[in-house]
């Protein structure tokens, strides 16, 4: 615990001296800042992904009210976000198909619509370090992403209270707090790349279709071609042994795990549903005399820190990448 706390002092450490030493960050954050925070762009696709999952919120606790009747219930408050109902999916769901969006939106012309507004070479003209402007905008971004996930995440807490009449627990709102951070995480990794391609493409539409071709890939057809490659080595029959059906079955899990919706998905359900145990194949006679129950919040953690190491590792490694690409590339005068 104290070393928790200690990286958290050092981190804020190190965030006051950044806008202190650097005056430029400090500038094209809060510009950027603002510049998200009214434009109208940002306002129709965060309604768009509010009106979806409160709706979907709205559904879930109409089918889970008479739970809390029920004394035997647990975590309750969590169902919210796991819970479908009729033709409307979960609001995880939701989050993990109309999150990237919000990345999306918020990046695909951070640099190449400075180019056709010739206001790029102008700025850095000023008395502000190049790598300040790329830094300035993601982190301006995440800081945007973080108040929007957390304006969702209030207001979930407020339409629970209004079903169920009583707070969360201490243990679900830190599940929820987790899934909070982790849903940011997450969406961080489509804004690095859609940073990254408003650095490779120079045209506006060129970058978002872009984005919106690698989010659609990994929401709809790693899975499939995940399945499609792991039949191909080990095909499983009727009367296939358990081992190449357990073979088919880590493979398929395995690349799937490249894209960073599975990753984001499995994680989550595994903070949302305290009955999940595992995110692998069980074989029966693993089941045979288990205790069913519920894992605590630190070992669900634990299940999912490959997940989140994961997903923060991708999202560094394209934000290096356009940073790299924005510090070698030239900007010429307009």
């Amino acid at each position: 615990m104290r070393d928790w706390r200690q990286a958290l002092r050092d981190f804020a450490r190190w965030w006051r001296e950044a806008f202190r030493s650097s005056g430029g960050l400090k500038v094209i954050f809060f510009k950027e800042l603002g510049d998200h925070l009214t434009s109208t762009r940002m306002t129709i696709i965060f309604s768009l992904v509010a009106v979806a999952c409160l709706s979907s919120l709205y559904v879930a606790g109409q089918n889970i009210r008479q739970a809390v009747n029920d004394e035997t219930s647990a975590f309750v408050f969590l169902r919210l976000f796991t819970t479908s109902g009729g033709s409307l999916p979960a609001f995880i769901a939701f989050m993990s198909f109309l999150g990237p969006l919000l990345g999306l939106a918020m990046g695909f012309d951070a640099i190449n619509g400075e180019y056709h507004k010739r206001t790029l070479s102008r700025l850095l003209a000023q008395p502000i370090y190049r790598d300040d402007v790329i830094n300035g905008k993601f982190l301006a971004g995440i800081a945007v992403l973080s108040l929007m996930v957390s304006v969702l995440g209030l207001l979930v807490a407020g339409l629970g209270l209004a079903f169920f009449g009583v707070p969360p627990r201490g243990e679900e709102l830190l599940r929820m707090i987790a899934y909070l951070v982790v849903t940011v995480i997450y969406i961080a990794f489509w804004l690095s790349l859609s940073l990254f391609f408003s650095l490779v493409f120079r045209q506006t539409a060129t970058s978002a279709l872009a984005g919106m071709a690698v989010w659609l890939f990994f929401a709809i057809f790693a899975p499939m071609l995940a399945g499609i490659i792991a039949d191909g080595l080990f095909p499983v029959a009727q009367d296939s042994p358990a081992d190449l059906v357990l073979r088919n079955a880590a493979w398929k899990q395995g690349l799937s795990r490249l894209s960073p919706t599975t990753l984001y998905d499995e994680a989550t359900i595994t903070l949302l549903n305290p009955g999940v145990r595992t995110l692998g194949p069980v074989l029966i006679h693993q089941l045979i005399g288990a205790i069913p129950g519920f894992l605590p919040l630190g070992q669900s953690l634990l299940l999912i820190w490959p997940h989140l190491v994961g997903l923060i590792a991708a999202t560094m490694l394209v934000f290096a990448a356009a940073y790299y690409f924005f510090m070698r590339q030239e900007i010429r005068t307009n």
